[in-house]
């Protein structure tokens, strides 16, 4: 008797034990809660890009959701969007009902059923997607508040933004009007002015030679604290003698070659390929090899207050080909210039306004001129940003990178969405064959064997 109790008593302990575990797992998955991607792609987590895109923006984030209330489209938005609410807290989804808001419908100009519009700091961008690159791309946009302007110089030959081509810098254009950028181009002949709103000026590597006074004028935009980048092909004279002086820099004429071309696998001498970088703001944080074709280099004695990083450099096997690279195996001589060579270098100073002259000294002081960074960029290659190479490796994120740090938007740095690698399956031919004639033939003539055997085995019966 006394031994039945024990083994009740103990099952009554074991019993409750039991439950308080079940109690405590109840408690814990209440209170504390993980997720795991599986996808190859990790589709269902947000990349280090958006992370860090949302940590550049503080403030509240809110996405007006225009779907009837139980539609499916809501479920799928809202878990589309669960990747974002899961980093940044202070994220709001405002479900809006079409039909029941139609003043709604018109001041957010919604055109359909399950469109999406991102507001932050009362600025909107319209979503018409859920994906990753197309949410962190449109909260780049929204990132900045007014117009910044991208103007490409032209008339001398440089490379077009507008015409697609191999050698265009159209595509690039459009990756910079994805990133909320605005892009136009500037004939100084037509109007010989840089316009004030002018955050960088672009110089891809003229053709022919500026008119003097074109030229004066670009330097007098540097000198009064404008930004550039200033791409300049070895095919091509620089030109633009007051900037460089303005500067302190000189290019240096003649192809950079490279020895180790066949273990690199470039396929040409001429392909410089940048596997790592010198410590620069550019590129800190870059770890995509990039890739120009036919480069120069170019030397710096900093003017003035400039202080100048490089950028790109070669290795110490690499020199300067002074000579026709056409003319078969090139070789270094006397003539050349031996390695390491500065493909790219930034120049940076602190620029202060000069303080406007007073009409009349018993008028009050004027506030004293606040000083900001100038940068400028310079890189003896531009082909690596046009139609034909700007997928090559990591050349759009560095050129991206070129232009939102000149820009002053150094937030934006290495900010770029891969896509996902299981999106799509690729099968060689035999393997396309294979499921065609599994489908159409094998399955077909198995169904009928089947069938004339059971209608046999009836028969027979």
């Amino acid at each position: 008797m006394k031994q039945k109790k024990q083994i009740l008593a103990q099952q009554l302990f074991n019993g409750l034990l039991i439950l308080a575990v079940i109690v405590l797992l109840g408690f814990l998955s209440v209170r504390f809660k993980a997720d795991i991607d599986w996808t190859a792609g990790k589709r269902n987590t947000l990349t280090a890009a958006s992370v860090k895109q949302l940590e550049s923006m503080p403030d509240p984030i809110v996405f007006h959701v225009f779907a009837p209330s139980g539609a499916d489209t809501r479920h799928a938005i809202e878990a589309d969007l669960e990747r974002y609410t899961r980093v940044k807290k202070n994220i709001e989804l405002d479900f809006i009902d079409p039909s029941a808001s139609p003043q709604k419908v018109r001041e957010f100009n919604v055109n359909y059923v399950g469109q999406i519009v991102a507001e932050y700091q009362g600025r909107r961008e319209t979503l018409n997607a859920t994906t990753e690159p197309a949410i962190t791309t449109a909260l780049q946009r929204l990132a900045y508040g007014g117009e910044q302007w991208v103007v490409f110089l032209e008339g001398h030959g440089e490379r077009s933004t507008s015409e697609p081509g191999p050698t265009s810098f159209s595509r690039f254009a459009q990756a910079l009007k994805d990133k909320g950028l605005k892009v136009q181009g500037l004939n100084l002949v037509k109007t010989p002015k840089i316009p004030d709103n002018t955050s960088v000026l672009v110089i891809a590597s003229p053709a022919s030679k500026l008119l003097d006074g074109e030229a004066q004028i670009v330097a007098d935009y540097v000198a009064h604290g404008g930004n550039v980048l200033w791409l300049a092909d070895p095919n091509y004279a620089p030109g633009l003698e007051p900037l460089a002086k303005e500067l302190g820099i000189s290019w240096q004429n003649g192809y950079a070659i490279f020895p180790d071309y066949q273990i690199l696998g470039t396929g040409h001498p001429g392909f410089f390929a940048a596997i790592d970088y010198p410590p620069n703001p550019v590129t800190q944080g870059l770890d995509m090899v990039t890739l120009f074709p036919l480069v120069r280099s170019l030397a710096t004695a900093p003017a003035g207050d400039w202080k100048a990083q490089p950028l790109l450099k070669t290795g110490d096997s690499a020199w300067l080909e002074t000579g026709d690279i056409n003319a078969g195996a090139v070789q270094f001589d006397g003539n050349d210039i031996k390695g390491p060579l500065t493909i790219g270098a930034t120049l940076t100073r602190d620029y202060k306004p000069a303080a406007a002259a007073k009409p009349d000294a018993k008028q009050d002081a004027a506030p004293e001129a606040q000083a900001h960074p100038q940068r400028v960029a310079l890189i003896g290659d531009a082909d690596f940003l046009s139609d034909a190479y700007l997928d090559q490796l990591g050349n759009q994120q560095l050129g991206l990178n070129l232009v939102q740090w000149l820009a002053s938007r150094d937030a934006q740095l290495n900010i770029d969405v891969p896509k996902a690698p299981d999106r799509a399956l690729y099968l060689p031919g035999w393997a396309t064959l294979a499921i065609a004639g599994g489908f159409i033939v094998l399955l077909p003539l198995l169904l009928l064997g089947y069938g004339v055997l059971r209608w046999a085995v009836r028969r027979r019966r």
